[in-house]
């Protein structure tokens, strides 16, 4: 989306870079909070809000007021609740109403005074990082809260105001068995969210996960047993009312993230805070990934954004549209790719489609072209396919 005159809604992304402690698994850009962090955090509070009142208002001016706002991290309510409050009321005074305003929020960081803080002060979605209702299991990754804990705070969000609500699990995680799943999955079904994200660890370079795993000491679950817990899930969630819509995302009807469902259909957003990605005219780019390089760049008027700010070329742009769309159930809207870029999909995807199509990873609508069930399971080999000239 380059064309200005086409922008009917705009999100925002403010990265929190702080964590209580990082788990193990964690390679996300955030620093654990010591007893010396109190100051930096103020001042990056600070920061922040410097550059929305700075980088919010002229877009606000050209698209109206942004449809979706997003709080993450790291841990957002690692902040002090005053000053993550702070933050949410300047966003919110700079950007407008959301329809949509999310804070990612540890169940180890919350109580029912900063939820009812936090919901008083715009935010009316909560994303709970839980990942596992499994006490042993989250020793093993690193979480600094229990199953009832998580429980307690997912209630206390209820009563502080929030009517949606997302909780995070994990699968395949070290020791992890189905059974293991079930359980962490019922826990999460007998709370009633409206919305359940569910990931497969991945371990990432740098991480402490990856140091174990290069020196022996990280049992993870067999190929086998990871590919049985994925088939139960995607059976499991859509059948107790949560319609799979993206790869990794469950929801109740109405209860999408219309946040992340506009990074999958190429929506503009703007990215906040250090490390943060936005992607506005045509452009990406991400901020400055060094906390205090951020906040003193901001304090000298100096631009945050890293230098590898590039304009995708066109075939950037097709394939990233593809990759992204194809993440959901809906897929790639055709009649929208043809306006985007001036040529039907067929013309530069047709091999790839009927390829595909008869190995019934893909199916084809009037309007839209989307990954089948076995074509979620098989995401990486399908998008691969939609790199051009490969």
């Amino acid at each position: 989306m380059t064309n200005n005159a086409r922008v009917t809604q705009w999100g925002i992304y403010a990265h929190i870079p702080y964590c209580v402690k990082k788990c193990a698994y964690c390679d996300f850009v955030s620093s654990a909070v010591g007893k010396s962090a109190a100051r930096e955090m103020k001042a990056y509070a600070a920061a922040l809000r410097a550059e929305i009142l700075r980088e919010v208002p002229p877009l606000r001016a050209r698209w109206g007021d942004a449809a979706t706002v997003y709080l993450g991290g790291g841990t957002p309510t690692a902040l002090p609740a005053q000053l993550l409050t702070e933050i949410l009321r300047t966003l919110i005074d700079a950007a407008g109403i959301p329809q949509e305003c999310t804070v990612e929020a540890n169940p180890g960081t919350v109580d029912a005074h900063s939820l009812a803080q936090l919901r008083a002060a715009g935010a009316n979605r909560l994303s709970l990082g839980v990942q596992s209702f499994d006490d042993r299991l989250l020793r093993i990754i690193g979480r600094i809260h229990t199953a009832q804990e998580a429980e307690q705070a997912f209630r206390a969000a209820r009563a502080a105001g929030f009517a949606n609500i997302s909780l995070d699990l994990m699968y395949g995680l070290p020791t992890q068995t189905l059974d293991d799943l079930k359980t962490s999955v019922g826990a999460a079904l007998a709370l009633a969210p409206e919305h359940i994200s569910v990931y497969g660890l991945t371990v990432e370079e740098g991480t402490p996960f990856a140091a174990a795993e290069a020196q022996g000491r990280l049992t993870l679950p067999s190929e086998e047993t990871a590919e049985e817990m994925y088939d139960w899930l995607t059976a499991e969630l859509p059948a107790r009312g949560y319609a799979r819509y993206e790869i990794s995302n469950f929801a109740r009807q109405g209860f999408e993230s219309r946040h992340n469902l506009g990074y999958w259909r190429n929506v503009p957003y703007l990215g906040i805070g250090a490390a943060a990605h936005g992607y506005v005219d045509g452009v990406r780019w991400g901020n400055e990934p060094a906390t205090e390089k951020y906040i003193r760049a901001i304090q000298t008027g100096r631009s945050v954004r890293t230098p590898e700010d590039t304009e995708r070329t066109r075939t950037n742009a097709m394939e990233e549209y593809a990759f992204l769309a194809l993440r959901t159930r809906e897929g790639i809207d055709t009649a929208d790719f043809s306006r985007a870029f001036g040529v039907g999909i067929d013309e530069v995807y047709g091999a790839v489609i009927e390829k595909y199509s008869a190995q019934g990873l893909i199916r084809r609508a009037e309007h839209h072209v989307a990954l089948t069930d076995a074509g979620m399971k098989l995401g990486n080999e399908v998008f691969a396919a939609f790199l051009l000239g490969t």
